[in-house]
């Protein structure tokens, strides 16, 4: 008599680490091995049709080449093979827009699988969603998100100017003169809002924040200033309540070398700042200058800038080195107070040892301050022969030596 059970214990216990082929041929031997009614025995014991396992009897007395589960032949037809037109017709949906048919019914809508299909099948091209998922994989698409990489217009002078900032800089760290890459962080709303990202929290408990994005007046906005000093590999951030001007900006810088950098730096001559070229910290903006020359004046140390060329603002060493650190630091988590903002940027710190320095700044940076003619004319400035505009040196007017900088 045929013992299923021992049967469907032996199958379960090998099919899975066995193909197609190796199931067949498993399940025929069963059957061979328990003489007659054993095709009727292994099909219940193992779940496999009658005609399956009688395949297999036959696949035991003949020998298919190496590396074939089926004889030449065997299974259906693939949906390319029956529609040869279906493939062509499929990427002719798929293609970027440069390429692709104007007229398009998907141009303009989203590309699914199931939208996909359906067009296909109006065109003459009956298939399912599946079968179009498999042809786009095996043509190398798979989905894509939208990427930034576009920094607008490229000025001429772009790799030009990079190549200037990074000699300049490797001068200045090579003398152990301080090197400081500054930026204004995103701003932050303060209060019960949604931070993007998520963070381990007991099931079914998320952290309840507000539906809509909308100030609060008692509560306002953060904005949060930084420098990256690149030779200590230490962030200073300064997290202000009302506007982000030039006078802010530069009042972090200040507040960093009086607690910090001088104290870093004993033997400074030079205190050096790459910048974005807008902002409160633009290359046109009058009121960076005067700033710039008042915490000369205060320090006593030549102020050298250099600001990146335009549309390249991502690539200031700030961003990737402190401030993608610090939106790490505080994903998921709502920034409901201006002690919450300064707490999580402090806490920040990487395997390779960022330290993160972050103080409230509660002065009031008032907008729209005019500089006059006559204040520009009194900086002692020193632009340099290559883009003077974005490459500058602003001298302690105690100092009246403007030496020519190349």
């Amino acid at each position: 008599m045929v013992d299923v059970e021992a049967i469907r214990a032996r199958f379960l216990e090998l099919s899975v680490h066995l193909d197609e082929r190796g199931r067949r041929l498993l399940a025929a031997s069963e059957a061979r091995a328990s003489g007659y009614g054993g095709i009727a025995a292994v099909s219940r014991a193992t779940g496999l049709a009658a005609s399956t396992i009688g395949r297999g009897l036959k696949d035991l007395a003949d020998e298919l080449p190496p590396g074939r589960v089926r004889r030449q032949g065997g299974g259906g037809k693939s949906a390319v093979k029956r529609d040869p037109g279906l493939l062509p017709a499929l990427l002719s949906l798929v293609e970027p827009e440069a390429r692709g048919d104007p007229m398009s019914p998907l141009r303009w809508t989203c590309k699914s699988l199931r939208r996909l299909a359906a067009e296909l099948t109006k065109r003459g091209h009956p298939v399912s969603r599946t079968v179009v998922g498999e042809l786009l994989a095996q043509e190398k698409f798979s989905l894509q998100a939208n990427r930034k990489t576009r920094e607008g217009s490229e000025h001429p002078d772009r790799d030009a100017q990079f190549a200037h900032i990074n000699a300049s800089v490797a001068a200045a760290l090579r003398e152990q003169q301080p090197v400081i890459s500054v930026d204004t962080k995103k701003k932050e709303l303060v209060g019960d809002f949604k931070n993007a990202g998520r963070e381990w929290r007991p099931q079914g408990d998320p952290e309840e924040v507000r539906v809509h994005d909308f100030l609060q007046p008692e509560l306002g906005r953060a904005v949060p200033y930084g420098l990256y000093d690149l030779a200590a590999n230490a962030g200073w951030v300064g997290v202000g309540m009302n506007h982000d001007t030039a006078a802010f900006a530069v009042q972090t810088i200040r507040r960093w070398w009086h607690d910090l950098g001088q104290v870093r730096y004993p033997a400074a001559e030079r205190l050096v700042i790459t910048a974005d070229g807008g902002g409160s910290n633009g290359w046109r903006l009058r009121l960076w200058k005067t700033e710039l020359q008042s915490l000369a004046d205060e320090i006593g140390l030549a102020i050298e800038v250099h600001h990146l060329p335009p549309g390249t603002s991502k690539w200031n060493a700030i961003e990737h080195r402190l401030f993608s650190f610090i939106s790490m630091n505080w994903r998921a988590r709502p920034l409901v107070s201006y002690r919450v903002i300064v707490d999580l940027i402090s806490a920040t710190t990487t395997r390779t040892g960022l330290t993160v320095h972050c103080e409230l700044d509660a002065s009031h940076y008032p907008k729209g301050i005019v500089v006059s003619d006559e204040q520009m004319a009194s900086l002692n400035i020193t632009r340099h022969n290559f883009h003077g505009e974005w490459n500058y040196t602003i001298h302690p007017r105690n100092n009246s030596d403007r030496a020519v900088i190349p």
